[in-house]
């Protein structure tokens, strides 16, 4: 998606791609997501949560820029918690800058607030251009796009995504990425559950090995292009 340094996330839970590699991020996007990195922004950032001395992951580790198209979706979850890389950095704030410019209600792709218990949806969200969505990555934070993108086949949802950690004197709960099953996901809920606990596993060897998303990406890509011959 969008070219070869871009990362695909297909799989039951997720359907998007992703870039997190500064040299082939485009250089005004990048001067973007410099200034959100920046010290002054920060600041602005922990005064406006609550939240003292946050720091931003310059590797942009499952962020940067991400991409979905047609089709596309991103289902209800929170966010792990813990640096895949950095053992003490406890995950606590999203920054989502959005790129869609007419972009229309008809293509869908809101952004999803569930309530704690997983009941109900009490915020969605257009992806519209220059909208910025700021909020706590708690491990009830319960967010996402569930429903397929009905834009057409030439426009992708576009946006800029920043995590921001702060560092722990105490060893933080590690958590990965919580998909959660809507009411009424019926069967899907199967699916949903065992795509997450693969996911699960997935990040403890990231952990342990130091692995990242892009190495998967690419290790996927020659196995589908071996599987093809």
């Amino acid at each position: 998606m969008g070219g070869p340094d871009w990362i695909n996330y297909q799989h039951v839970n997720e359907n998007k791609g992703g870039l997190n590699k500064r040299a082939a991020i485009p250089p005004k996007l990048l001067a973007i997501i410099d200034e959100l990195n920046s010290a002054a922004f920060v600041e602005w950032l922990s005064e406006l949560t609550g939240i003292p001395n946050l720091k931003p992951d310059p590797d942009l580790e499952g962020g940067g820029l991400h991409q979905i198209k047609a089709g596309g979706h991103l289902n209800i979850h929170a966010d792990f918690t813990v640096h895949p890389h950095h053992r003490m950095w406890r995950r606590r704030v999203n920054v989502l800058v959005y790129l869609n410019e007419g972009w229309q209600e008809g293509y869908g792709g809101h952004l999803e607030l569930w309530t704690r218990d997983m009941q109900r949806c009490f915020k969605r969200v257009l992806p519209v251009f220059n909208r910025c969505v700021i909020f706590n990555t708690d491990p009830d934070s319960y967010h996402g796009h569930p429903h397929p993108l009905t834009c057409p086949e030439t426009t992708t949802r576009k946006s800029i995504a920043l995590y921001y950690f702060t560092e722990e004197a105490v060893l933080p709960r590690k958590i990965a990425t919580n998909y959660r099953a809507r009411p009424g996901d019926g069967a899907q809920a199967i699916l949903i559950y065992l795509d997450k606990k693969a996911l699960s596993l997935y990040n403890w060897l990231k952990g342990v090995f130091g692995i990242n998303d892009a190495f998967v990406s690419k290790l996927l890509g020659i196995l589908a292009k071996w599987r093809g011959k």
